[in-house]
């Protein structure tokens, strides 16, 4: 379609840098571009001011075998460090910090990355918990080129992938829009093969995803089941990067955050509640300490 087949440019094969923070994410990267004839050459990784634990932990034993792990304390190495290692694409994906454009022009290629949103819409650090927050009923999956901006580029391909109502968990999701992503990324690489610029970003539809304020922290439980349901998972779906804990609302008196509900009874120890429109079960919870609750919670 674009003039190059995934044929030749096996023949070509690509050195490639990944940057992301995401374990899995380098995973399936790795394994992917190496089935279409590429060669991934380094993994480069935030430094974390935390240490994270478990599978989201990038280390040695958890980065795609064969690719050396480069570990950054600042976005200002990044250049030097593409420009060692000569790649011919950088391809993006899960990463906390704005990347200068000096090091995005490094490749030859250019710099490509994966959004989980339908761009323009939900540019920004949380974009899933957007996609609950605004009701929206699907997430997206964009790749686009990088420019100095964050998640402006124009795009090389989208799709969307259903929300399903028991989403509360990133590892029930990311599978699905996992390999939704990777799926579009022969027809990603043949567009940058063949120099296509993208599709420009249009102004119309475009908002941003940034972090959670204080008008989002409690429950109000005159809102529909529906509406509470995706303000506790948009919660989830923060992932700690918002500088505020919520959803908060009371039981037995005392404030709590809940982190699961249903739309339907599971049974257990769920504990059912009357919102606006209809009953909501409260599945998990946990207690918070000394906060203070908005005048818009109630008790549960």
């Amino acid at each position: 379609m674009y003039g190059l087949d995934s044929r030749r440019m096996a023949d070509s094969g690509w050195r490639i840098v990944l940057i992301t923070t995401v374990p899995p994410v380098a995973q399936g990267l790795a394994e992917t571009l190496r089935g279409l004839g590429h060669r991934p050459v380094a993994v480069l990784t935030a430094r974390r001011d935390q240490p994270v634990e478990g599978p989201l932990n990038m280390t040695d034993g958890s980065a795609p075998t064969g690719v050396d792990v480069l570990l950054v304390t600042s976005k200002h190495a990044i250049e030097p460090l593409l420009g060692a290692y000569a790649p011919d694409l950088v391809v993006c994906w899960g990463f906390p910090w704005r990347i200068p454009l000096t090091a995005l022009q490094v490749p030859r290629l250019g710099s490509i990355n994966c959004h989980p949103a339908l761009l323009p819409r939900h540019r920004g650090p949380i974009p899933l918990a957007w996609a609950f927050r605004d009701g929206d009923g699907q997430y997206g999956v964009t790749w686009h080129r990088m420019d100095a901006e964050l998640d402006t580029g124009p795009t090389l391909a989208q799709a969307t992938v259903p929300m399903e109502d028991d989403d509360f968990d990133i590892w029930n999701v990311a599978p699905r829009m996992g390999a939704v992503a990777l799926g579009l990324l022969p027809r990603v690489l043949e567009r940058v093969a063949a120099g296509d610029p993208g599709d420009p970003q249009p102004s119309e539809g475009a908002t941003w995803a940034g972090h959670f304020g204080d008008d989002y922290v409690a429950v109000d439980w005159t809102q529909p089941a529906r509406r509470i349901h995706d303000q506790v998972r948009a919660w989830q779906f923060t992932f700690s990067l918002t500088p505020l804990a919520g959803p908060i609302a009371e039981m037995d008196g005392r404030p709590v955050r809940l982190t699961r509900t249903s739309l339907v009874d599971p049974g257990g120890e769920a504990r059912r509640v009357d919102a606006g429109d209809g009953p909501l079960w409260i599945v998990s919870w946990e207690p918070v300490e000394a906060p203070e609750v908005s005048e818009a919670t109630a008790s549960a």
